[in-house]
Formats: C-alpha cells, sequence, structure tokens
C-alpha cells in the first residue's frame, strides 16, 4: 500500500504497475471536495517517491468515476477575493500537472460517468480508457463558468480547437463513441475490461510501442497556427456559440476568449490564462444565479425523495382521457417502464392518442436512443381501452380529461367506483381546486393533483397538488410516480392555480393591461424574448390556448378578486369570442402555418389590429412603452405572487418556487428564478420600482412582509 485516505488509495503490483483507486467513504459517488484533492495531492506525492513504479492506472471503485466538483462546498470559492480564488485554482493546477509530469505512463480507466473536474483529472493523465456506456464532459458553462483546472488547455490540444469548443461551450455529456471519434479517449471497451486495457497500453509504453514522452511533448507545446488560420477558427466558433449561447449566458464566450489566447502558449502560461479568465467568469452575476438554480435542484429532488421515500411502487397506471395531456402521460409513463391503459369514450380519440405516442417512439428510434424492439414493446404497454374493464389492477389513476369542475367531478367519481380501494386518483388540473374536485369522492384521502406540462414528453416538471384531505401515502405515491416518469416533482399545496399557474396569470394580467392601453403585443413579446423568456407573453398564450387561457382566467378572478379580475373585455375575451384559440385552431394572437418540418411558425396577422381595437381604452395612450417599462410591468406581478406562494405555505421553500418556474414556465434560468431575482436587485430596490407602478392595482404592491424584508436588507436565499 503506498497510500491510504479517506477519498481514494494508492497500490502497487509486483510489476510494478501503480493504481490509484477513487472511493469517497459515506458517498455514492466520487466528487472532488477539499478531502479529495488534498488526499489527490498526497498521493501523487507518495507515487514521486516510490521506486520502481513502471506506470499509473486511475480507477474508481465506484459505478461512476467522479461526477466532478462538489458544488455546495465550492461555491464558497466564488466568495473568496480574485486573488485568492487564483490560488486556489493554482493549488489545483499544481495536483494535476504534477499527475501529467509524472515519470512513468498515466493511464486513466474510466469505467462510469467522469465529468468537470473528474474530466480534467482524465485529462491530466498520458491516455484514457472508456466504458462503453460511460459518459465524459465538460459541463461547468451550465454553471456559468468554464473548466478551471486545465480543461481549456488539454482538451483543445488533445482533440483540436473546433472539438473543443465545441465541448466545452455546449457542455453536453459525451457517449463513448464520440469520444473516441473526436480523439479525447484512447480506447472504449465493454466496462469488465477497462483495467485490463489501461494495463495493456502501459505495457505498449514499457516495451517501446508507444512513445509517452513524446505525446507529452506534443500535448505541452503551443499549438501552431498562421494569423489567417487562427482568426478563421475563432471567429466561425465565435459565431455558432454567440448565436446558441445570447447575451444574457457570457460563459462560452468567456471559455473561446480563453483558449484563442491559451493555445498558442506554453502549457504552465496557457494554464495562468486559464485562471485569470476563470476569476472572472467567476464572479458574474449569471454564476451566482446558475449555480444558485444547480443547489435548488438538488434541493428540490431530495424533497421530493423525502417524500416518495417508502411509498410503494406504481405497477400499473391508467390515464382517463386520450388528448394532447393523456396521450403524453400515456407516452411517458409506457417509455420509462410503467404499462398504462389509456381510456376514452371515443375510439377516434384513443386511435389518435396512440398514434402520437408511436410517432414519439419514432423519434427515440430515429435518433438512436431507442431500438425498434424496445419502442414496439413499450408502446404495447399502452392500452386502449373504451371502458374500465381492466382498471381492477390499477395502482394509480391520472384524470386528464376536460379543464371544467363539473366534468371533472362526474369522471372522478365515476372511476372511484372501479378501482381498488387502495388506489391512488390523481388529476391532471392545471387550475381548478383539488379540494373541490374531491367532494365528488367518497375516499378523498386517495386523491390529489397531478399537473403536467405541456408538451408532457419535454416539460420536466410535475406539481403534485395536496387537497385538505389528500393522505400522505397518497401524495407520496404520485411523488413516487412521477419520479419513475422521469419528471422533478414539487409538492405543493391547494389553491387555485397551484404554484405556476397561480404566479403565470399575473404575468399575463401585465401584459393584458399594457394591451388595453394600446401597446403593440409585438414589441411586448419582443423584448420579453430579449430579456430571457423562451417566448413572449402573446405567444405563449397561443401555445397554451386561448380557450385555456380563457377559462383558467376565470378560476383565477373567483379565486383572488381582490387583484385577478378585470374591468371590460381585454384581448383574452375578445378572441375567445371569436374563437381564435391560438395554434390548436393556428389563429390566435398570431396566425399559424406549418414549416418544412411540420411545426406550427407564427405570421403576423394584420386583422389582429382592427380586432382588438374594441378592447383599447379610448384614453389609451401607452402604444409607445419603454423596454424597462415592459420589463417592469410584466415582471412585477410575477414575482410579487411568486412571494405570495411562499409566505402563504403554499410551496414550502424559495427554492421549490424557483425551480417550478424554471421548469414550469420557461423563466430565464441566468436570473436563478423569481426570489433569486429579487435578491440579486435588492428587495428595496424592487419595492421601490414596484412603487412607482402601484397605481395599477394590487398585482403591483409588494406585500408587508416584503418591505419589512427590505428594510432589513434580508435575502430569500443565503448571500
Amino acid at each position: 500500500m503506498i497510500y491510504d485516505g479517506q477519498a481514494l488509495k494508492v497500490t502497487k503490483e509486483a510489476d510494478g504497475v501503480a493504481t490509484l483507486t477513487l472511493d469517497l467513504a459515506g458517498d455514492s459517488v466520487n466528487k472532488f471536495n477539499s478531502l479529495t484533492l488534498n488526499e489527490l495531492a498526497e498521493a501523487v506525492d507518495s507515487l514521486k517517491q516510490e521506486p520502481d513504479v513502471k506506470g499509473l492506472i486511475i480507477n474508481s471503485a465506484k459505478d461512476v468515476f467522479v461526477v466532478g466538483a462538489d458544488i455546495t462546498e465550492f461555491v464558497n470559492w466564488f466568495k473568496l477575493s480574485d486573488e485568492e480564488l487564483s490560488d486556489k485554482l493554482r493549488d489545483a493546477h499544481q495536483i494535476f500537472s504534477d499527475i501529467s509530469n509524472l515519470p512513468f505512463p498515466t493511464v486513466a480507466a474510466i469505467n462510469g460517468i467522469a465529468l468537470g473536474g473528474g474530466m480534467e483529472l482524465c485529462l491530466a493523465c498520458d491516455y484514457r480508457v472508456m466504458a462503453q456506456k460511460a459518459k465524459i464532459g465538460l459541463p461547468e458553462t451550465q454553471l456559468g463558468i468554464y473548466p478551471g483546472w486545465g480543461g481549456t488547455v488539454r482538451l483543445p490540444r488533445l482533440i483540436g480547437v473546433d472539438n473543443a469548443c465545441e465541448w466545452i461551450c455546449g457542455g453536453a455529456q459525451k457517449r463513448s463513441e464520440d469520444a473516441l471519434k473526436d480523439g479525447a479517449v484512447d480506447a472504449v471497451v465493454p466496462v469488465e475490461k477497462v483495467i485490463t486495457s489501461a494495463r495493456h497500453l502501459i505495457q505498449q509504453v514499457i516495451d517501446g510501442k508507444l512513445d509517452v514522452m513524446a505525446r507529452r511533448e506534443e500535448l505541452r507545446a503551443p499549438m501552431v497556427f498562421s494569423p489567417i488560420e487562427k482568426m478563421m477558427v475563432f471567429e466561425s466558433v465565435r459565431g455558432v456559440v454567440g448565436a446558441k449561447a445570447g447575451k444574457h449566458y457570457p460563459a462560452p464566450m468567456a471559455a473561446i476568449k480563453t483558449m484563442e489566447k491559451n493555445v498558442s502558449q506554453t502549457i504552465e502560461k496557457a494554464c495562468e490564462t486559464e485562471i485569470k479568465g476563470f476569476v472572472k467568469v467567476a464572479k458574474t452575476p449569471v454564476a451566482k444565479s446558475l449555480v444558485n438554480l444547480f443547489l435548488n435542484d438538488q434541493y428540490v429532488k431530495k424533497a421530493a425523495g423525502t417524500f416518495s421515500k417508502g411509498a410503494d411502487p406504481v405497477k400499473q397506471a391508467a390515464v382517463l382521457g386520450a388528448g394532447i395531456m393523456g396521450g403524453g402521460v400515456a407516452y411517458q409513463s409506457a417509455s420509462k417502464g410503467t404499462p398504462i391503459i389509456m381510456k376514452d369514450i371515443r375510439s377516434e380519440a384513443l386511435d389518435l392518442g396512440l398514434s402520437e405516442a408511436n410517432k414519439l417512439f419514432g423519434k427515440q428510434v430515429e435518433r438512436g436512443r431507442l431500438t425498434t424492439e424496445k419502442s414496439m414493446k413499450a408502446l404495447n404497454s399502452i392500452v386502449p381501452a373504451l371502458s374500465y374493464g381492466e382498471f381492477e389492477g390499477v395502482d394509480l389513476v391520472v384524470e386528464a380529461v376536460v379543464e371544467n369542475v363539473n366534468v371533472k367531478k362526474s369522471v372522478l367519481a365515476e372511476t372511484e367506483n372501479h378501482i381498488r380501494d387502495d388506489a391512488v386518483l390523481a388529476s391532471n388540473t392545471s387550475t381548478i381546486s383539488i379540494t373541490e374536485l374531491s367532494k365528488a369522492l367518497k375516499r378523498p384521502e386517495n386523491f390529489c393533483g397531478m399537473h403536467f406540462f405541456n408538451p408532457v414528453h419535454r416539460m420536466p416538471l410535475v406539481e403534485v397538488i395536496r387537497g385538505e384531505k389528500s393522505s400522505d401515502e397518497a401524495v407520496a405515491k404520485t411523488v413516487a410516480y412521477a419520479q419513475v416518469m422521469g419528471k422533478t416533482p414539487i409538492v405543493v399545496n391547494d389553491c387555485p392555480g397551484f404554484l405556476v399557474n397561480r404566479v403565470l396569470f399575473p404575468y399575463f394580467a401585465g401584459f393584458s393591461l399594457m394591451m388595453k392601453e394600446g401597446a403593440d403585443f409585438q414589441k411586448i413579446d419582443k423584448v420579453m424574448e430579449r430579456f430571457g423568456w423562451p417566448m413572449g407573453p402573446a405567444y405563449l398564450i397561443d401555445v397554451v390556448g386561448i380557450d385555456t387561457a380563457y377559462h383558467a382566467d376565470q378560476v383565477m378572478a373567483d379565486g383572488f378578486p381582490d387583484r385577478m379580475t378585470h374591468d371590460g373585455k381585454n384581448a383574452i375575451d375578445k378572441l375567445f369570442e371569436v374563437e381564435r384559440f391560438g395554434q390548436k385552431n393556428e389563429k390566435g394572437f398570431y396566425r399559424y402555418e406549418q414549416d418544412r418540418k411540420g411545426k406550427p411558425k407564427k405570421i403576423y396577422d394584420p386583422e389582429i389590429t382592427t380586432l382588438l381595437a374594441e378592447t383599447v381604452d379610448a384614453a389609451g395612450t401607452n402604444g409607445e412603452l419603454s423596454d424597462e417599462d415592459i420589463i417592469a410591468r410584466m415582471m412585477i406581478p410575477l414575482c410579487i405572487e411568486t412571494v405570495r406562494c411562499v409566505e402563504e405555505g403554499i410551496v414550502s421553500s424559495p427554492a421549490e418556487a424557483d425551480m417550478g418556474l424554471i421548469y414550469g414556465i420557461g423563466f430565464p434560468p441566468y436570473l436563478g428564478g423569481a426570489l433569486h431575482y429579487l435578491d440579486q436587485m435588492g428587495l428595496k430596490a424592487f419595492c421601490d420600482l414596484a412603487d412607482k407602478y402601484s397605481h395599477l392595482g394590487k398585482l403591483y404592491q409588494p406585500t408587508a412582509r416584503m418591505r419589512e424584508m427590505a428594510d432589513n436588507n434580508e435575502t430569500y436565499f443565503q448571500a
């Protein structure tokens, strides 16, 4: 035994080949925390002093290699001064440089996921052997930073500038076949042969068949470009990456800038260039937002795990309604291995639901994510039904019929008579009170909400809504089912609109009020899209459906009459009246035509101006609102309503509130969520801004608790 620690150990075989095994005690994965880094430094020092070592294999005793840095610990690094952070980075760089300078060949035996710092450890080795099902990558740009332990230095030298920029700026996890094709690894083998293959590479060096020193020299030297070549390569990359990243996410462009400098430098100088650039990007508000978002995501997943712990698994599910939502739920359940009955009262609806599921499975096959055989097996696990004949074996039923309280009550009561006493009923309602719907049931304790977002196969969020009589067991089983479906469930308490729609409709109200004053909806859409939303409010309402928005608006107005009612007819009322329902019938605020891929493309319709003229107040003079006014009038009501949901206990934490908005309605991730956005702005500054618009009504008036927090300089998240 050369070294024996809590995170790793080093042994040496009789043939002189040493093995450094990563195995972080008390954790299911390996990650780079301060303990692991310190022990890695000590282990490398021990290896330097060990006589007769002929090679080193770095492997993992766990199913993963290294998942990356421990963000919960390293987030504190970003609070250090520039000089202190630089020193921390230099210490890590020194460890990896020492590995790459060991006087014998080194091989990373990558048995599982190797991300971030884990990937950078692999890059510090001379060779890399990767298991077929492993994945590697440098996802740091997704946290608003870029690789800081040598990734921007070593990867371009290994796989070329174009590939390195795509790997680093995209932040994707790469499969073994792509890693081998790009030259990031030297061999891909079955997982059980990773160590054997690594030993074979070392033996080839010992036998003189591989020249490890020549390889090192090549990868340490500056890359050679003519000035024109270098300009063309990086200008091309900048154009592609800049278009994808957008102005709100500076890390990918900062990574390119760093690589443009460091590829022409010696490896020592290049590492300093990386450190200098990393310090700058780590101190940006975007990095703080995205790191906070990552931590919130971990918190939400842990909270869901707490809810579902010990829950009985859902072995057989059912969904009522074969429409867009019902069909989406059926596909998602079947695709993740839970068979599901899809019931409707019309056979043509069932045909449509199965056709949609078949289309989605077909796309998975086209992308190579499923074999034809597996897709057919999954499709066959969706059983169409016109009656309740097979419902006696169902563990959980998702009701996804029309958004009408009386229809839902009738269907739920009928279904309850055909399922086991311990089966859970869950409604996919988007706004209707779960407590109200439960009044139609004999076993309300077995009922809760399970609100999916459209399209189901893409949207990660599921709101699990606890009604007044919902039992812990019903909630737990529903959360567990959502997790098995690959979704992120957030448990919320009952109220009209729950969390996401309750917050979304004040946002829509801000839009409607500007429209009533004569504002141009196209301008509002463009401003909010530039601000970071995936689509502007008019376009979003068209996608949601004008009819859906109209009915939900009524539910919200009934639930919160002090602030969610409106006088007279607004734009949504008018479009509903003339049956312009949005994308679903190809006309709403915009007209829709299919593009070459068969997707709806929005087009301005000149008729809309005349159509909406009667909804504009005669005194409307705000056709020329500034961009700042538009952003403020959209964001203020959304933020205040999010705060109300936290203050009233509708959602149990700021983290869950923020993740609900990001996953449910595409709140701009670079802002970190509504409450993080308030923290970044400062509650005092926000309240002052809101007061400028307080004449617009209660939606624009901060709560008493917000004002108290503003006076005390309090925040929703730890600074």
